[in-house]
């Protein structure tokens, strides 16, 4: 279950978005810092916890999920792709990760959920780019990665609106609890990948 293997199918359709970004004049970097804008957004919108703050969370993860695609689309476009750029990108989609998921453990109050949810998140990115860093291929891949947990914390956050508890447990409790499971799950599932092909 990765939407990352959509990659190109979304290069596809940033396409037109690339273009008006080059038209009004911005950066990649710019287009980081605004993504990363909208998911502090998104997070105080998730603390707040009431069903129009849970639709307005639900909508600024999707535009950071989306402006994060168009950063590097536009740096290839323009040609000034680089390291430190790439290094600003994962810095701050850490730091959005950690907000968005620190935000819908406050508004629940399930902090012991929160923690672990934010640890399988960290891990994952961590072992996607420890790999790249032993001079492996970057993974993406695994059970659960940046691109579905954004679009699952999106629809679940649009969810609440409507329906906001399943089985006595709020829909965010569910989600903090998947993303603790299945977030550990896929560090290890991409630590396996990577021993393997440096053993």
């Amino acid at each position: 279950m990765t939407l990352d293997q959509l990659r190109p199918l979304a290069n596809r359709a940033l396409r037109p978005w690339v273009r008006g970004a080059k038209a009004v004049g911005a950066t990649p970097n710019g287009v980081s810092v605004v993504a990363f804008v909208f998911a502090v957004g998104a997070g105080a919108a998730f603390y707040v916890a009431t069903p129009l703050a849970y639709a307005v969370g639900a909508l600024l993860v999707f535009l950071n999920g989306w402006l994060d695609l168009l950063d590097g689309a536009l740096a290839r476009e323009l040609g000034t792709d680089s390291l430190a750029g790439d290094l600003l990108d994962h810095v701050l989609d850490r730091y959005a990760d950690v907000i968005v998921v620190a935000g819908l453990a406050a508004g629940i109050g399930r902090y012991d959920l929160g923690l672990a949810a934010v640890t399988g998140v960290l891990l994952t990115s961590y072992l996607g780019t420890q790999a790249q860093a032993v001079g492996l291929d970057r993974v993406y891949g695994g059970l659960l990665g940046r691109a579905d947990r954004l679009a699952l914390v999106g629809f679940v956050g649009g969810f609440t609106v409507f329906v906001p508890a399943v089985g006595g447990f709020s829909l965010v409790a569910w989600l903090l609890g998947l993303f603790a499971v299945v977030g550990h799950l896929t560090a290890v599932q991409r630590f396996v990948s990577a021993w393997r092909q440096l053993a």
